[in-house]
């Protein structure tokens, strides 16, 4: 097999992958290679996991936000580069079915996601400490708080809407969260 091969092999596991998470399909490395037409000792060569390959899918989104983050620290308004953050994150969440699994996850099975979303990990506790410093955020409320909040809402806008209500819903449930965090 050439390197031409193998890599189309691997773009063909990868768009395959994606429309299983796009359908909400069960990722199965099997069902993944009879669809994608390669053999299943392919899929598993690229991919030894539904994880690995999840995380694969994942990582465009985890570095198109890393970037959006590093971006944002250099805002002159904390609340602004935090709120644009958080909805930045939400917005690809909606937009990236692998996005959400991946952040729920409690480990990762390849070094570079848990790499990338330490990293992001870390960008969010600084634009967080920002909106503290600037007594913008309201008393008590820990990172911890935030990444639970987040993930809320985006689950309440996937369980209690239809596909073409969720981007209005998140935003609503998102404008919510945000004005209870916010410090009057």
């Amino acid at each position: 097999m050439t390197r031409r091969d193998a890599a189309r092999n691997w773009q063909r596991i990868v768009d395959t992958g994606r429309a299983f998470v796009a359908e909400q399909r069960p990722l199965r490395l099997n069902d993944v290679a009879h669809e994608a037409s390669v053999g299943v000792a392919t899929v598993y060569r690229h991919f030894p996991t539904p994880e690995a390959l999840l995380e694969t899918l994942a990582r465009p989104s985890l570095e198109d936000l890393i970037a959006y983050a590093e971006r944002t620290l250099r805002d002159d308004d904390p609340w602004l580069a935090f709120t644009g953050f958080l909805t930045a994150g939400i917005d690809a969440q909606l937009a990236d079915a692998a996005l959400q699994p991946v952040f729920a996850a409690t480990a990762h099975e390849l070094p570079e996601t848990a790499e990338l979303v330490g990293h992001l990990d870390a960008l969010a506790a600084d634009l967080l400490d920002r909106v503290r410093a600037a007594g913008l955020l309201r008393p008590g409320v820990e990172h911890a708080d935030v990444v639970r909040l987040m993930c809320g809402v985006v689950f309440a806008a996937s369980v209690h809407a239809t596909p073409a209500e969720r981007a209005a819903l998140t935003r609503r449930y998102l404008d919510v969260v945000l004005d209870g965090l916010h410090a009057r």
